[in-house]
This record gives structure tokens, C-alpha cells and sequence, in this order.
């Protein structure tokens, strides 16, 4: 089995490919978010997530790192006032029936489009792989990590390759997040000093440390899958 060494030149360019493929979808199916019944609001992001299990703000805090914390809190009182979150008392935000009934509704529309615009892409042939790497990635998580707080994803019975290749991906992007977090925590950096910080010695060394925690999972693959895997997800931009 290679190492992470080996292989984080591969973390590192097919990164954005991942990225690209993931925005693809959400690109290609806002119309059709917009037109869902209901506020979208974290659902969106949090759609394999909070079927499974609650929430709290820590939670919420550590997944939109780099996100607006009075923003945030706006965004949970209007979903406690629509009904799709309620909180318990001790801060545990949980989907409520109407909200898993719109995750329910934005899994139809995202696996639509998915099979859509990947037609005539062999879905399955890239949707096992990129799940066994996900398997790989939550055994090597940072611990504390957005990792642990979205996967296993939420993948309903019935659920098409597509759609599974789909939420994969986006839970898959939160290991590189937390290598990355670890990278620039490690420098003593904060959250708003790592996005204002220009190219240089100390974002080289952050980039290679979280390039080398990102190729952890691809272990799991023999080089052949991870060739296959890297074209196979550029044929989808």
C-alpha cells in the first residue's frame, strides 16, 4: 500500500476536481432548489447530515469555520421558526419531520440532475470508489473535526448512483477541510488570518502538510482506481 507521500500530489489535483463536480450539481439544480417549498438554509449543506444525527451550535461552528457567527445564529432562528430544526434543552438542534421531508424533496432534485447531466458516465464505477475513500477518510479523521460531525452521509434506500457519488464527494471535501484547518492552526494562524494569507513560505508549508493528510484515504485504492477515479470525475465538469 503507498503511503501518503506518495501519493499527495494526487490529493492535491484531484481536490478541485472534486470541488468542480460538487458545484456542478448545486449549480446545475438551483433553479429547481429555489422552487422547493421552504427555506433551504443549512439543509442544503447539512442534507446527509442531520437525518442521521443532531447538531449543536459548536457543531455548526466548527462545519462553517470560516463562516459568520451572527449570520449563523440568523440562520437557525429562521429554521426553529419554520419548523424544519427544533432545539431541546441542551442545545441539540435536530431535523424535524418537515425538515427531513424537504431533504427528502432536494434528494429528488439533486439525484435528478445528477443523472441528467452525467449521462452516459458509468455513475456506479466511480460512486463504490469514492465510497471506500470515504470509509478510509473517517478511520484518519481530525479528531474535533467537521469529518466526524457529516459523515457516514444520510443515503436513503433507492438512492441512485448519481446521488451517491454526489454527497460522497461533498462529505469527502471535510477531510481535506480538517487537514487543512490543522495545517493552518499549526502555523498559530486564525480562521481570518489563513484567508487573508498571500502565497509564500508559510502557505507552501500549510498546502504541503494538508496535501499529505488529504492522501491518507486514497490508500485505499490501487493506482489504477485512482487514475480511473481522477478521469472518470473530470469527464463530469
Amino acid at each position: 500500500m503507498p503511503k501518503p507521500q506518495e501519493i499527495s500530489g494526487y490529493a492535491a489535483a484531484i481536490a478541485p476536481v472534486i470541488d468542480a463536480v460538487h458545484v456542478n450539481v448545486h449549480a446545475s439544480a438551483r433553479r429547481s432548489v429555489a422552487e422547493l417549498s421552504g427555506t433551504g438554509g443549512f439543509l442544503v449543506d447539512l442534507r446527509f447530515t442531520l437525518p442521521l444525527r443532531s447538531l449543536t451550535r459548536a457543531d455548526l461552528a466548527t462545519i462553517y469555520r470560516y463562516g459568520d457567527p451572527e449570520g449563523r445564529e440568523a440562520g437557525i432562528r429562521e429554521h426553529l421558526r419554520e419548523g424544519t430544526l427544533a432545539e431541546s434543552g441542551d442545545g441539540q438542534l435536530r431535523l424535524t419531520a418537515a425538515g427531513l421531508a424537504y431533504i427528502h424533496r432536494l434528494y429528488e432534485v439533486h439525484g435528478a440532475v445528477a443523472e441528467r447531466i452525467w449521462a452516459g458516465h458509468d455513475l456506479p464505477a466511480m460512486s463504490g470508489p469514492a465510497g471506500r475513500v470515504l470509509d478510509r477518510a473517517q478511520a484518519d479523521r481530525v479528531p474535533g473535526g467537521a469529518l466526524e460531525l457529516m459523515a457516514p452521509p444520510y443515503e436513503p434506500d433507492g438512492a441512485g448512483a448519481g446521488l451517491l457519488l454526489f454527497n460522497r464527494l461533498a462529505a469527502l471535501r471535510y477531510h481535506r477541510a480538517d487537514a487543512h484547518a490543522a495545517a493552518w492552526q499549526a502555523e498559530g494562524l486564525s480562521a481570518a488570518e489563513i484567508v487573508g494569507l498571500r502565497d509564500g513560505p508559510v502557505r507552501a508549508r500549510i498546502e504541503e502538510r494538508t496535501n499529505l493528510r488529504a492522501a491518507t484515504p486514497y490508500e485505499i485504492l490501487s493506482e489504477d482506481e485512482r487514475r480511473a477515479l481522477h478521469e472518470g470525475l473530470l469527464k463530469l465538469i
